[in-house]
């Protein structure tokens, strides 16, 4: 079946065979380098084969052992970790906060899902942030431009703070992309207009967790431990007015302001309590579209991180819903933008089941319509629910009212853009969708129905009735 496209929609990514296998062997080489940082930290990192690698870290360790309730082995480790895993140099002053890396770059990946399966274009795209609340390391901006073509506004408060920030990203030459800005406790947090700026793409932070300094201490001694076992930080860094939720609640508000001048905004969180409250505010503002996340390094540590938006775009959901299951019992999840929606017996041709399911949803009123025969998977784009019959009879009596009215209908709104894929196992075949684009989650379940239908009618004749996951 011919691929479907409009005047209106952007043009083909690839326009020659020569551009295409250029764009073939960049994808490749950016995948390979996806995958070794998607990797990284897997495994708790072997201190005894990091020590053959780096003699200051061999200075610090006996074996495969190393004493955390030294702040210079730790930050050794930060700094082997950062030297050996991203080619990366830093200098932390000793009253500042000591970034674990592994933990630090759990946010990255995450954010890096997040911005690739919310938008149309190929993942690596040069994208802008904001990164509220630096600090001294200016860690995320440093992780992130190493794997992506990303630039970054870097803010904070704390002057010493902002030194060493500007130091730190001097030291690996990225001054050309990460402006360290100094900014007020009471300034804005997203100074888009303070700077000059129309949009940027996302904004994170990973605010301090306390609301005062008595919280903190009371939170060590629950844990058993003295508070600070390593790398002491400030009191700016750990303690804010209101804790992690006000923080978080400040950004919220200026969101409900900027909506769409800032594509994603997104918060780590230290706590399933504010998650639930964060969550809650978003409801009650009526955003739907937001995704919520846990990050666990080792036995104990554990994050939380929400995103939220006020655009159409979808993102993955592993993604959206990457919570395991203490947070699925407190309703804190999106709706889902995955599933499968038909299960069956290997056909005799997989080629002709193709070809009908893609010749069915080809034939809607779509606004795009894209299958790649090759990948068994297709992309469109749909201004309503046109698969259903109350579309067809209200396209006919507009088609009736306009008619010698010289009516010019207006350019389409996309109500719901989706991702059609045919999954070939070794014995069964099945078809699933994903929800792209859109605000209307009842608009996807009922592209789910009209799927699930036209799978089961592709194969029959071939098999008996498709079996059909439950709904």
């Amino acid at each position: 079946m011919a691929s479907k496209r409009k005047a209106s929609d952007p043009p083909p990514r690839n326009s020659s065979s020569a551009v295409a296998v250029a764009v073939a062997d960049s994808s490749e080489l950016s995948e390979t380098r996806d995958r070794r940082f998607r990797e990284l930290y897997s495994k708790p990192p072997d201190f005894k084969q990091l020590a053959r690698c780096d003699p200051e870290f061999a200075a610090m360790t006996k074996g495969r052992e190393l004493d955390f309730g030294d702040p210079a082995s730790v930050v050794q480790l930060t700094k082997t970790l950062l030297k050996l895993d991203f080619g990366l140099v830093m200098q932390l002053p000793q009253d500042r906060l000591c970034p674990p890396i592994p933990n630090r770059h759990n946010y990255i990946l995450w954010l890096k899902g997040l911005l690739d399966t919310s938008s149309y274009s190929p993942p690596g795209r040069s994208l802008v942030g904001i990164d509220i609340g630096t600090g001294a390391s200016c860690i995320y901006p440093l992780l992130a431009c190493v794997q992506r073509p990303w630039s970054f506004v870097a803010t904070d408060i704390d002057v010493e703070s902002l030194k060493w920030a500007t130091r730190n990203v001097e030291l690996n030459g990225l001054g050309h992309r990460i402006k360290v800005v100094g900014r007020r406790a009471e300034d804005a947090l997203i100074p888009l207009d303070d700077l000059g700026l129309d949009s940027v793409d996302f904004t994170m932070t990973n605010p301090p967790f306390y609301e005062s300094e008595h919280a903190m201490l009371q939170s060590a001694k629950r844990k058993s431990r003295p508070p600070c076992t390593a790398c002491t930080g400030s009191l700016t860094e750990m303690v804010v007015e209101g804790g992690e939720v006000a923080f978080v609640n400040r950004i919220l508000d200026e969101s409900v302001v900027l909506r769409r001048r800032v594509q994603w905004y997104t918060s780590m969180l230290g706590f399933l309590s504010s998650v639930t409250t964060l969550v809650g505010r978003l409801r009650e503002h009526g955003i739907r579209n937001y995704a919520v996340t846990e990050f666990v390094q080792g036995n104990k540590t554990r994050r939380w991180a929400v995103a939220w938006s006020f655009g159409p775009m979808r993102p993955a959901q592993d993604v959206a819903r990457g919570t395991k299951a203490a947070s699925c019992k407190l309703d804190l999840l999106p709706a889902a933008t995955e599933a499968e929606v038909a299960k069956f017996p290997m056909p005799v041709s997989i080629g002709e089941l193709a070809d009908k399911l893609s010749g069915a949803i080809g034939v809607l009123d779509l606004m795009s319509w894209d299958w790649d025969a090759q990948a068994l998977a297709g992309t469109g784009r749909a201004p309503d629910k046109v698969w259903a019959r109350a579309w067809r009879r209200r396209k006919k009596r507009e088609a009736e009212n306009a008619m010698g009215e010289g009516h010019n209908p207006s350019e389409p709104i996309c109500a719901l853009g989706f991702h059609v894929r045919i999954h070939v196992a070794l014995q069964h075949v099945s078809v699933k969708c994903r929800w792209l684009e859109g605000s209307d989650p009842i608009a996807f379940e009922s592209f789910q129905g009209f799927l699930q239908a036209a799978a089961r009618s592709a194969v029959s004749g071939t098999h008996s009735n498709p079996r059909l996951p439950g709904r």
